[in-house]
């Protein structure tokens, strides 16, 4: 073998040694990622977390949330929001980012763009304007569904604002939501990322044990909220997720069955 052969393997052989070797890293860090995400973290109420029909919880530091991969978005977040955790804050809006946590690959923001849609926060960013930290993860893909641009800025926003409401006149409430993921939905993007024709969101204030659940369409409308009060049972038979299955039966069964708003302040 001629020199120049000989210098030309050694240089083809450290390429690849240098390309198996960054790959080899690239994967540690995915792999630490997920194992990061699968860890349940110190202040995560996991009493409260509902069953995955996926199989794929992730924990991240301020939310939990379980992934549908064939319909890339999460079935529901669920988190604590606090009295404290209500503050205002002038944090710079990030870009987001794919989740690196979810182990089959989170779908990219990419795939909402021109779709006519809007990237619905599930654990809206004013939840969690404390701390930047808490406010930055909810800008991850895996926190994001698409959403009717009408019905994000209208009775959807509306939603999210009485519940801060709620959370500070009851000192905190637990908060669990998504969208019902079905199958032959609309889907969006070259990852196909559904668009579901309603949106659920789940209320428990366990000081006080009370619940109420809202179901609502993905569409614009100026009906008041507490028409789309329903009880949570209707939302389980349509999701096939069990929200509150560490509830003693007794209190489950009760709180569940529950479609009365009177309990809860309107005003």
């Amino acid at each position: 073998m001629s020199k120049r052969n000989l210098y030309s393997l050694v240089a083809i052989i450290l390429v690849l040694g240098v390309y198996g070797y960054e790959h080899f890293l690239k994967e540690e860090e995915a792999s630490e990622y997920i194992k990061e995400g699968e860890r349940v973290k110190s202040d995560t109420r996991t009493f409260f977390l509902p069953s995955s029909t996926t199989g794929q919880v992730v924990h991240h530091q301020e939310y939990s949330l379980s992934y549908s991969e064939p319909h890339e978005q999460a079935e529901w977040v669920a988190y604590e929001l606090k009295k404290e955790h209500l503050a205002r804050s002038n944090f710079q809006r990030p870009y987001f980012e794919i989740d690196k946590a979810i182990k089959t690959g989170a779908a990219s923001w990419r795939n909402y763009k021109n779709s006519g849609y809007d990237r619905g926060h599930l654990v809206p960013a004013a939840d969690r304007a404390y701390d930047k930290r808490a406010y930055d993860e909810t800008f991850l893909t895996s926190n994001i569904s698409p959403q009717d641009r009408d019905f994000n800025a209208g009775i959807w926003n509306t939603l999210e604002q009485k519940v801060r409401y709620w959370a500070r006149k009851y000192d905190g409430v637990f908060v669990v939501t998504g969208g019902v993921l079905k199958d032959d939905l609309k889907t969006i993007g070259n990852e196909k990322v559904a668009v579901p024709e309603l949106f659920y969101k789940i209320i428990y204030d366990p000081d006080n044990q009370k619940m109420i659940a809202f179901l609502m369409p993905n569409k614009n409308t100026d009906e008041p909220l507490y028409d789309f009060v329903v009880s949570v049972d209707s939302v389980e038979v349509l999701t096939g997720i069990d929200f509150f299955p560490e509830l003693e039966d007794h209190l489950e069964d009760r709180l569940e069955a529950l479609s009365d708003f009177k309990e809860w302040s309107f005003n």
